[in-house]
Formats: C-alpha cells, sequence, structure tokens
C-alpha cells in the first residue's frame, strides 16, 4: 500500500467520523431521544420534559465536546465511579506515553527509516509505506542505535508513568473503601458447598456451623434458594395485581387484536379478569415450607464485624475443601443471583469447559482473519479468480480494496466475540456481575491480542499460516521479519476500528433504534431501558491499541499521529458517555487498572523481544545486546509493582476494616447496620408485603418495595436483564440520607429541561 490508500482510507473515516458527530449533536437535542444520551441525568431526577420546537434543535453544535472536556474528575467520580475514574486514567495515560513515543519517533526514527537505503525515492503519495518502517534500513547501519535509544526512552517513560498511575489509584481504591464504610457487603461472606443433611434443612445446617464455631461474630444469615421457579410464582402474582388494579379503574372490552402505532390506535389490549382482588390468593401460592424445601445449598452469613467477616472468607472452613466454601460477598446491586444456587463442586468443570470453548473459538476464527489477509494480496487473487483482473485495474478500487476493507471485514467478524464471551464468563458461575464482566474482558482482550494481532502477524494467506506455525523456531526472528510486514494493514485497523468504534458508540444506533421502536411503533410514553458501562469490550479495545502503539511505534511510527488521534477522541466520547448516558449500579473498585498495567508490561517486553529481533537482523549486535538489559528492568519494575500494589486490589487491607469497626462502635452505628443487614440483599423484589412477611427473619429474602433498605426506584436495565434500582452512589454520616439539593432547571443539550420535584431526593446508605 502507498501513502495515497492509506490517505483513502482516513479521509473515508474521518468523513464518517464527521457525519457521526454531527448527527449526535443534533439527535441529542430531540425530546424523544433524551432517554438514549441522557439516560444517566435522567435515572438520578424526575424530570418535566418541554420540548419546545426551535431552529437550533437541527444545527449542529460542538457544545457537548466543550462540556466533556471540562468535566472534572469529581464529576466522573460521582457520575460513574471509580472504575470510570480508573477507565479514564487508562486513555488519558495511552495519550500521555503515545505522546512522547510520537515525538522521539517522528524526528530521529521515521527520518532515519525513510532514508534508510540509498535509493531514488518517488513522489510523496506515490511512496510505499514500506519505506517508512525499519525494513528500510539497511544491515549494518550506524543509525540503529537510534533506534535502541528511542526504545530505552519509551519503556522508560513507560514505567515511569506506570508507577505513578499505579500508586494514585491505589490510593483511590483505599480512599474508596473508607468512603464506602456503610458497605454491607464488608460484614457478609458467600458460604457455599453446604453439606445436605436428612435431618436438618440447609439454613438449619448453617445456623449450627456459625454458632458452633463464630459463635462470638456470627450474627444471622440469609439463605438463597432455586431462582427458577419460586421467582416465577412472585412475577406472576405481582403481573395479576397490576392488572386487576388497572381493570378495576378502568373495564376495556374493545379488540383483542394489538395495534401499532403505525396503524394507529393503542396498545391495550382485552384484560378479562374480574376486578375483585380477592380473586387473586397470593399469600397462599407461596408457604414457608415451599421456601425450605427451595432451598439451595449456599447462603449469605453476616457477621458482627467487618474483621470476622474477612477472616472467615480467608480460612479453610472444612478437612474437605470442597465443603463450606467461602468468600466476601458482592455488594447487593453486585449480586448474581443465578449462578448462586450452582453447585461448588461444578464450578471447575464449567471453568475447564468455558475454556476449552474459548480456545476453540480462537482456533475457529483464524478462518476469517486468513480471509482478510487474503484481501491484502491483489496478485494472488487475479491469480485465483481472472474475471477480476479488469476491476482490479481501478486505481480507486485497489486503494479501497487494499486500504479499508480487510480492516471492515475483520471488525465486523469481532461484533459477534463479546456476546460469546459474556455467555462463556456466566457458564464459569461468577458469583458477581462486575466478576462477570471482569472474566468477559479478559477473555475478550486475550482474543484480540492473539486474532487481530499474532494471526494476522504470522499469516500472510491462509496457506502461508500453515507453513509459519508449523516451524515456530527461532521466535525472536520470525517476529522481526513478519511484524513490520503488516504495519501498513494496523494502520488501517486502528482508522476503521479505532475511529469507526469511537463513532458507533456515541451515537448509540442500537438504542436509538430500541427507542424508536418503544415510543413511535409501540407507543409507549416510557424510556425502553438504561445502560451500564460496558467495561467488558471497552476496556480490551482501548489495551489492544495501545498494544499495537508499542509494539509499531520502532518498527512504523507513522502508527502512532492515529493512535493519538483515537485517544484524544476516546477521552471526550467516553466522558460525554460517563457523564450523561450509563448508569453506574455496581462497581469493582478500581480492579480493572492491573489489567492495563500488565497488558502495558506484555507489550513493552514484546516490543522489546522484537526489536532485538530486528537488530539481530540488521547486523546491528551491539545493539541487539543492549536489549537484553532492558528487558530484564521491565520484568523486574513489574515485579515491584505486583508486590507494592497489586495486593491492595485483590484484598482489602486488615488494618483499614479494623479501624472501620472501631469508630462505628464509638459512634454508636452497628446496631443500625446489623439491622439493616437483615433484608438488603434482596434475591427477588416484590412489591407486595405479603409474601416477604412469611418468611423467617434470619432468611429474609423476598424484601418489599416498603422495606426501609431496598427502597428503590425501579429501573429496567439492559445490561443484565433483570429489574435493577438506582445506584447508592455517596455515602452520609451517621447513616443518615444525604439530601441532593435540585434546581428547578436542567440542562440538557442546548436547551434547558424544567424539573417537577415533589419531595427532595435522598439516597440512602447500604
Amino acid at each position: 500500500m502507498d501513502i495515497s490508500g492509506l490517505l483513502t482510507s482516513a479521509g473515508i473515516n474521518t468523513g464518517l467520523c464527521l457525519v457521526f458527530f454531527s448527527l449526535y449533536s443534533v439527535l441529542r437535542k430531540q425530546p424523544s431521544n433524551e432517554g438514549v444520551y441522557f439516560g444517566q441525568r435522567l435515572a438520578q431526577l424526575q424530570l418535566k420534559r418541554r420540548g419546545h420546537l426551535s431552529f437550533d434543535r437541527f444545527v449542529p453544535s460542538p457544545s457537548w465536546i466543550v462540556k466533556a472536556w471540562e468535566a472534572s474528575e469529581e464529576e466522573i467520580l460521582a457520575c460513574g465511579g471509580l472504575d470510570a475514574l480508573v477507565f479514564l486514567r487508562m486513555v488519558v495515560c495511552s495519550c500521555r506515553i503515545f505522546s512522547i513515543a510520537a515525538i522521539i519517533c517522528s524526528f530521529p526514527v521515521l527520518p532515519l527509516n525513510y532514508f534508510g537505503k540509498e535509493m531514488r525515492h518517488r513522489y510523496i503519495a506515490s511512496e510505499s509505506l514500506d519505506v517508512f518502517t525499519i525494513g528500510n534500513v539497511k544491515e549494518g547501519s550506524k543509525w540503529l542505535w537510534a533506534h535502541c535509544l528511542a526504545l530505552y526512552i519509551i519503556s522508560c517513560s513507560a514505567c515511569v508513568l506506570l508507577y505513578f498511575e499505579y500508586k494514585n489509584i491505589t490510593r483511590m481504591r483505599l480512599a474508596h473503601i473508607i468512603g464506602s464504610s456503610l458497605n454491607p457487603s464488608q460484614f457478609t461472606i458467600l458460604v457455599r458447598g453446604i453439606p445436605w443433611s436428612p435431618e436438618n434443612s440447609y439454613s438449619d445446617s448453617v445456623r449450627k456451623f456459625c454458632t458452633n464455631y463464630y459463635a462470638t461474630s456470627y450474627l444471622s444469615h440469609q439463605m438463597v434458594y432455586w431462582s427458577g421457579t419460586v421467582r416465577k410464582i412472585m412475577n406472576d402474582a405481582a403481573k395479576m395485581y397490576e392488572m386487576i388494579k388497572e381493570t378495576s379503574t378502568e373495564q376495556n372490552f374493545g379488540s383483542r387484536l394489538i395495534r401499532c402505532g403505525l396503524c394507529g390506535g393503542t396498545t391495550h389490549s382485552v384484560k378479562g379478569l374480574t376486578s375483585e382482588p380477592e380473586s387473586v390468593q397470593r399469600q397462599s401460592d407461596i408457604t414457608e415450607s415451599d421456601l425450605r424445601e427451595k432451598e439451595c445449598g449456599a447462603a449469605l452469613v453476616f457477621f458482627r464485624s467487618r474483621y470476622a467477616a474477612l477472616g472467615a472468607s480467608q480460612g479453610l472452613q472444612s478437612s474437605n475443601p470442597m465443603l463450606w466454601v467461602t468468600d466476601l460477598a458482592p455488594e447487593p446491586h453486585d449480586v448474581y443471583w443465578k449462578n448462586l444456587s450452582i453447585p461448588y463442586r461444578q464450578l471447575w468443570i464449567r471453568r475447564i469447559a468455558t475454556l476449552l470453548a474459548s480456545i476453540g473459538l480462537m482456533i475457529l476464527f483464524v478462518i476469517p482473519v486468513g480471509f482478510v489477509q487474503s484481501l491484502l494480496h491483489l496478485e494472488e487473487i487475479q491469480k485465483k479468480f481472472p474475471f477480476l483482473r479488469g476491476v482490479l485495474k481501478n486505481k480507486i478500487i485497489v486503494r479501497v480494496v487494499t486500504g479499508y476493507l480487510p480492516s471492515v471485514v475483520l471488525m465486523l467478524f469481532l461484533y459477534a466475540v463479546p456476546s460469546i464471551m459474556m455467555l462463556f464468563s456466566t457458564i464459569e458461575g461468577p458469583i458477581s456481575r462486575s466478576g462477570r464482566k471482569k472474566s468477559a474482558c479478559f477473555k475478550i482482550l486475550y482474543f484480540l491480542i492473539w486474532n487481530v494481532f499474532f494471526v494476522n502477524v504470522l499469516s500472510g494467506t491462509a496457506i502461508e499460516r500453515l507453513v509459519v506455525v508449523s516451524s515456530p523456531k527461532d521466535v525472536a526472528a520470525q517476529l522481526a521479519t513478519a511484524v513490520p510486514k503488516q504495519a501498513t494493514f494496523f494502520m488501517t485497523y486502528v482508522l476503521t476500528s479505532g475511529w469507526a468504534s469511537l463513532s458507533s458508540e456515541i451515537m448509540q444506533p442500537y438504542m436509538l433504534l430500541c427507542n424508536f421502536f418503544y415510543k413511535f411503533i409501540l407507543r409507549n410514553k416510557d424510556d425502553p431501558c438504561t445502560l451500564s458501562f460496558p467495561y467488558h469490550t471497552e476496556i480490551p479495545r482501548v489495551l489492544l491499541f495501545g498494544f499495537l502503539g508499542f509494539t509499531y511505534s520502532l518498527l512504523a511510527p507513522l502508527i502512532l499521529p492515529f493512535l493519538l488521534v483515537y485517544f484524544f477522541l476516546a477521552n471526550l466520547v467516553y466522558r460525554n458517555q460517563i457523564i450523561n448516558v450509563y448508569v453506574t449500579r455496581y462497581q469493582t473498585g478500581g480492579k480493572y487498572w492491573p489489567a492495563m498495567h500488565n497488558t502495558t508490561i506484555f507489550s513493552l517486553v514484546l516490543t522489546q523481544i522484537i526489536a532485538m529481533g530486528v537488530f539481530g537482523l540488521k547486523k546491528s549486535p551491539v545493539a541487539s545486546a543492549f536489549t537484553v538489559p532492558l528487558i530484564i528492568c521491565t520484568l523486574l519494575f513489574n515485579e515491584y509493582c505486583r508486590q507494592r500494589f497489586y495486593p491492595i486490589f485483590k484484598d482489602t487491607p486488615a488494618q483499614v476494616l479494623i479501624d472501620l469497626d472501631r469508630n462505628d462502635e464509638q459512634c454508636g452505628r452497628m446496631e443500625e447496620i446489623y439491622k439493616q443487614l437483615q433484608s438488603v440483599y434482596c434475591q427477588f423484589a416484590s412489591t407486595s408485603n405479603d409474601v416477604s412477611n412469611i418468611v423467617p427473619l434470619n432468611d429474609c429474602q423476598f424484601a418489599s418495595t416498603s422495606n426501609g433498605v431496598c427502597n428503590t426506584v425501579p429501573l429496567n436495565d439492559c445490561d443484565d436483564g433483570d429489574d435493577g434500582s438506582l445506584p447508592r452512589s455517596r455515602i452520609s454520616e451517621g447513616n443518615k440520607p444525604t439530601q441532593i439539593n435540585v434546581e428547578d432547571s436542567f440542562q440538557v443539550g442546548d436547551r434547558r429541561i424544567e424539573l417537577e420535584v415533589d419531595q427532595p431526593h435522598s439516597i440512602e446508605t447500604t
């Protein structure tokens, strides 16, 4: 590919970005799209929407860019939590690293690559991209020292920035733990593998075990129930009750056909039920004995102190490691109830099965990658399909096929990967939603690095791929030979996948289509649902581009300007989405940062190994030898960070928990916390008090909306498919609700929205 082909791809993607950003600035001003582009803000406040028709609503404006840029870290932390702030820190840290790399590589390295061989250069637009890579440097050139020095500067800069970021985020995590001092998960552990006894129920077994071995610290427990039958009965009862209430006020005996918004009319159908509330015996449907029979071998156990819960979660409880297995419980909104009832003995089988399935998917994906690589070799295509020779003589078609089409095809194939990996992560059996998303994040990251990078690098065509893989001798030399040849493909991949993904993210086409169908076809005035931030797709994408940036910073420095544009746009787009769109229901407390650190270290070490191989192929043994100490120092730095910072992200410090316990005892908050623990974990949320009253106190799992702790604003969540509630993102002193002062008007897009607040909003402490 030549410069003109690269510019063609850049022009196409730049035009698409401008079109999508302009459309977004117009669509966000439309009142019907407020649920799509302002879900975060609409979820927190009751808004009275007044949409006035004006010319400004249909004119693109960059106001959202200014607001996203001016957002402070405090605003990001308040809207998205620590995970959102950590994600933006990943983007900003990548911007800083590759800004230094672009300065170092653009001045000494890029000119040395271009003039590396004595040759007659053509017009710059007709030059092949290969002349800008390290492959154009002649063997034995003394200027390879400049490449070695640039490698040292980039590696040292990256390590210094990583160290300070790791240190700052560790402080933020500790502040997050201390700030969430009333978090019920700190008093709670999850017990699985409870042995079955014919004489006692699971609940009695838990009570006897805890009173026997944790008599002084045990508070109470709550059983986990098989969710299928019980939940179906309760949901049906709630729906029946709502239907009866509606028919009691207005009988509708019209047509039974549901008429959509395109045909006119409403979506109400016949409700042939009696209006007598006594016709539905909700309380008689579920009895205490039925709930006992639905108990499974898992329970949430509450302790009187945080330190006692931490000690119980980390110890081996039985001589049989498969029984009485304990873990710290997730936060109430983070619990993935469907997986708590999975027998503990099945988990290792599930993990092996998902591992084999993931490996199988990675191997299967080699086929589309081979097809994509074949598009880069037009000579091979012309030999296999002679009828295409006439078409491929057109220069514009050739530029589009080689510079744009391969990366688009690969991107389309990759769209199915996140949902498949999320399914695999669900089957594994994680106990929390954040754990499921984190597991999917790692799977997608490994998948992208292997299939997008290594398989593309080691395959020119599908046939050549088999030859390369069948002789894996001298890995460094093979990578040094193959990696520079694929520089042009990855430049176009950054343009297509990177820039286009940001356009899709800001536009939210799927949610926009759902919103249109929901409001204009079904004629429903409410917003369809809200979204949580897709960390499992966005973090692997950001880390993959960082991986490509490190790998090609020396080999093909032309990729760095495109990466800088991507990270700069990503910073603006994700800031806007976190502030306006995504609703935070749960978070990990910054546990995604070690993935950024480890991926960066891996990228640096791989870059250094490839550079060492390239220096060896270019007959520069001194530069190759000087790369070895850099590899060793990078690995030592990683080990230091792993010993110094990583344990804070793995476990909660006992010192912090003991201090929190002492403070609560001195302030007299313990008794109030104990009362909250009885009902804060709600496996089945019901609108009826009758169902929850029949459950014993220590097994209270079916919390009603009249409960003081579980009383939340209903909110549909498209992320997990379950009914959710608004996150409790702020903690108040003395366990009192924090009053939020709400103004009379609210800025959405370029217009004001009037607020209609019936009573002061309060966020209750969990």
